[in-house]
């Protein structure tokens, strides 16, 4: 199932951390206290990584999926899309 910005505007904190997945890596994390954030999960030499997108509604749904989209880019070109972002900050 693929997330629409109403669920991500819905999602309400629950007292328990959860995450309601997209697709291709995409997830949206809704911890216990109530802020929302964006994560993107990859493999990367044969570990299974996480990496913060950002905030929601700071970032939207269209940005996050275009940011997995590129990081998704770094990785087919072998490139570790957190160090990457670190590096280029």
């Amino acid at each position: 199932m693929t997330l629409t910005d109403l669920h991500a505007r819905n999602a309400k904190a629950t007292g328990k951390n959860y995450t309601l997945g997209d697709y291709d890596g995409l997830s949206f994390f809704v911890p216990r206290k109530g802020s929302k954030a964006w994560h993107f999960r990859y493999h990367w030499l044969g570990k299974q990584s996480r990496m913060s997108l950002g905030m929601y509604p700071e970032l939207g749904l269209r940005d996050a999926r275009a940011m997995r989209d590129e990081a998704r880019t770094l990785i087919d070109k072998g490139i570790n899309p957190r160090i990457a972002r670190k590096q280029k900050q």
